[in-house]
């Protein structure tokens, strides 16, 4: 049996999104998105470079699996300027599963180390915003398999539980999937004993992360 505490909550990114802001005469572009893989944080990277080729500098950093995958790069900034600082703001805000990339053209006035951070590390943060930080709470997969009579006062309860729906068959019952949030399932499930009198259970057939 695996000791692993599994998190009751899941921070990252909505979509993609990106802004920008001038710095000194320096054009700063922040792009971010969430992600699901090394593969498909990579291929954001070079799909940026190529679209930016003509910027000076791309750099970036992404971070997977709840901080155990993490990569940056300064894209030939001075050390510790882009990358870094990038990275730092992704694990700060508390995303995972996210890539960011900080596009910067130059514009003839240098900024120094520390005015690269502070830049960079704006980059990425207005990045992150636009890309909508979003928290998912961990959430209980059931199945109720009910009489067509005891579903119209189930249909009732659901919606009172925040249920998510997500099938629902009709036959000789009425069976339905749907999820709700960790935390009230030992409520609902005695909800749904006392009104079906014992005959009616929920029954838990996995468990996810979602949002609503």
């Amino acid at each position: 049996m695996s000791n692993e505490i599994k998190p009751e909550l899941y921070t990252t990114l909505a979509g993609e999104g990106s802004d920008e802001f001038e710095e000194r005469r320096s054009l700063f572009i922040g792009h971010a998105k969430h992600i699901v893989s090394e593969e498909e944080a990579q291929q954001f990277i070079k799909q940026k470079k190529k679209e930016y080729g003509d910027a000076t500098h791309n750099c970036w950093a992404y971070v997977l699996k709840g901080g155990i995958v993490a990569r940056y790069s300064d894209d030939g900034e001075p050390q510790g300027t882009a990358g870094m600082p990038i990275l730092d703001v992704i694990r700060k805000s508390g995303v995972s599963d996210a890539v960011v990339v900080v596009t910067r053209y130059f514009g003839g006035i240098l900024l120094g180390a520390g005015g690269l951070v502070r830049a960079y590390s704006h980059g990425a943060s207005i990045a992150l915003d636009a890309a909508n930080i979003i928290t998912y709470e961990k959430y209980a997969e059931l199945k109720l398999a009910c009489s067509y009579s005891d579903y119209q006062k189930y249909a009732v309860v659901l919606p009172a539980f925040n249920a998510i729906i997500d099938d629902t068959e009709f036959s000789d019952k009425v069976t339905v999937s749907f999820a709700i949030k960790e935390t009230v399932v030992s409520s609902l499930s005695d909800k749904i004993t006392e009104m079906s009198g014992g005959r009616d259970r929920v029954e838990r057939t996995g468990e996810r992360f979602d949002y609503r």
